[in-house]
């Protein structure tokens, strides 16, 4: 029998939604601050002459002060969230600036070039189908999200009801005020998918944040486009949208640029390569390397190999096997087309791990959840 996930449930208004978040999650708040000191990648990142007690305090302020900046281009609630999670976890608010931060700015913070991954973005992969490309003809959507193994203490599923908006259910970790996936109450679902970006980033709110903002407010899939567009961001990510009247869509988003790709026959999938053409342009170039400034474990290998590895494989999987249901999906999400490797759908090591799968069931307003590798998953279903 699966072990129930860990939930917080959040009510009221932004401020309220944070401090309760915060209350609840305090204890396991404060082991993510603490475990980003531990991480091979951020100790990368700390120039040799600086000691780290003094690198992670000039990493704070710098993060804390991009943070204020972020908040001055975003809605309000973005700031009022985050004021109410460092006030019920009793967290300063430069800590947990840096936390919601790492992934997404962590090169800006520390004068990296933007040209080299930081360590911590890591793999995803996604199936949406809909129409004739899905067994009940509906829009169905399947996530794998790809991380550093330590990170899935941290992982949590959030119910939110903010006040006026719309609720909804969402996979995030327990420091950050947006969200990685989810769906609302109209049936519209979000999954979101690291992206290699090199356009120059300005202070902005994360996808995370953008993700919580489009699921408090959007109800169809051109709606989330629209917010996604005309909100200031900062880093790059891949996002499978699907709504309850069936419309689905990959959107690349850049610091700079939005752009949409729509299902063939039904189908879209995507790991972590832009591929509309505008958005190419911005991507890592394909022969980058990691070099001495990333994890031991990447170094020498091919920036890109892991993603174009895995859209092989998913081509292959789905490949005259339409229509998909959603356990053909989780079957194509679970293949160990290279092994047990990075370079698998369903990674189980090396660097990275295969940390958890969701599905998102739109017209059903349900979502399924599991803090595990997806040939391991037995999912936990929430109804929106």
């Amino acid at each position: 029998m699966a072990v129930n996930l860990p939930e917080v449930a959040c009510s009221g208004d932004a401020r309220e939604m944070g401090r309760q978040q915060g209350e609840a999650m305090r204890e396991n708040i404060h082991a993510a601050i603490a475990v980003i000191g531990e991480l091979e990648a951020f100790q990368l990142m700390k120039p040799k002459l600086i000691p780290m007690f003094g690198f992670r305090a000039l990493a704070e302020r710098k993060a804390g002060k991009f943070m204020r900046k972020a908040f001055s281009v975003a809605p309000p609630d973005f700031e009022r969230r985050f004021a109410g999670i460092c006030e019920g976890a009793g967290m300063p608010a430069a800590k947990l600036a840096l936390c919601c931060l790492l992934e997404a700015v962590m090169s800006d913070l520390t004068c990296n070039s933007r040209e080299i991954p930081n360590g911590l973005q890591a793999g995803c992969s996604a199936i949406a189908v809909t129409g004739a490309a899905s067994k009940d003809g509906k829009a169905r959507v399947m996530h794998n999200f790809d991380h550093v193994p330590i990170v899935q203490s941290f992982f949590v599923v959030r119910r939110s009801q903010p006040v006026g908006k719309l609720r909804s259910v969402e996979f995030t970790l327990s420091p950050l005020l947006g969200a990685v996936d989810g769906v609302n109450e109209s049936g519209l679902g979000v999954t979101c998918n690291y992206a290699y970006v090199t356009d120059r980033s300005s202070a902005g709110p994360t996808i995370t944040m953008v993700i919580s903002q489009v699921l408090s407010e959007a109800t169809s899939v051109e709606e989330a486009i629209g917010i996604i567009t005309n909100q200031p961001r900062v880093g790059g990510g891949l996002l499978m949208l699907a709504d309850a009247a069936g419309a689905v869509a990959s959107v690349e988003v850049s610091n700079t640029r939005v752009e949409s790709r729509m299902p063939t026959d039904g189908l879209v999938f995507h790991t972590n390569r832009l591929q509309c053409g505008a958005m190419a342009d911005l991507e890592i170039a394909s022969d980058a390397h990691y070099d001495h400034r990333s994890p031991r474990m990447l170094r020498g290998c091919r920036v890109h190999e892991s993603a174009d590895r895995r859209s092989d494989s998913i081509h292959e999987g789905v490949k005259g096997q339409l229509p998909l249901s959603l356990d053909d999906m989780h079957n194509v999400l679970s293949g160990h087309a290279h092994g047990e490797s990075c370079d698998s759908v369903c990674m189980h090591g090396g660097y990275w791990s295969t940390t958890a799968c969701t599905q998102v069931l739109p017209s059903e307003r349900k979502f399924r959840v599991a803090f595990t590798n997806a040939c391991q998953a037995s999912f936990q279903e929430f109804d929106c």
